[in-house]
């Protein structure tokens, strides 16, 4: 067997309703509309989660907690994770992209004190929990605060 000789299955295709083409076509008259209401005019059409009068499933489940529009997310970055980069470096928001450590460079990047520094690096970051500052610091470290509103992505939800 040849590829170019497989055909279509048995009743694969199917010829279409030729609709409104008498009554001798089985599909005349009403053109299998029915009778009277909304299916049967034309345009009719009805809105996405519509279920016919019935109440709609995004009414019937149960809403739980809240979602601020003025929230943001911080693609967090523990210290043990610094100490891939070489000593005396810049470690800025690209760096950090480029490691693999963060999504994007415009996150707005936050340093946790998780681990241990050993490095002394300049470390750039939108905001440093107070554990991490204080590690940073003892390690001989400088911090460099990235100002959130100057990333491109600005305000909301990153």
């Amino acid at each position: 067997m040849k590829i170019n000789e497989i055909g279509m299955p048995k009743g694969a295709n199917r010829k279409t309703k030729r609709r409104g083409r008498g009554s001798g076509s089985g599909h005349g008259k009403t053109s299998c509309r029915g009778r009277k209401g909304a299916l049967k005019r034309s345009g009719r059409t009805t809105r996405p989660g519509f279920e016919g009068g019935q109440m709609s499933l995004i009414r019937r489940l149960p809403k739980r907690g809240f979602n601020s529009k003025f929230g943001k997310d911080f693609d967090v970055v523990n210290l043990e994770s610094l100490n891939r980069f070489q000593a005396n470096s810049v470690v800025g928001p690209a760096e950090m992209k480029a490691a693999g450590l963060i999504g994007s460079h415009f996150s707005i990047v936050k340093i946790l004190g998780a681990g241990k520094l050993t490095k002394v690096l300049t470390v750039k970051a939108h905001k440093v929990s107070e554990s991490a500052k204080k590690a940073i610091e003892a390690a001989g470290s400088r911090i460099e605060y990235i100002n959130p509103s100057s990333s491109s992505r600005g305000q909301g939800n990153t």
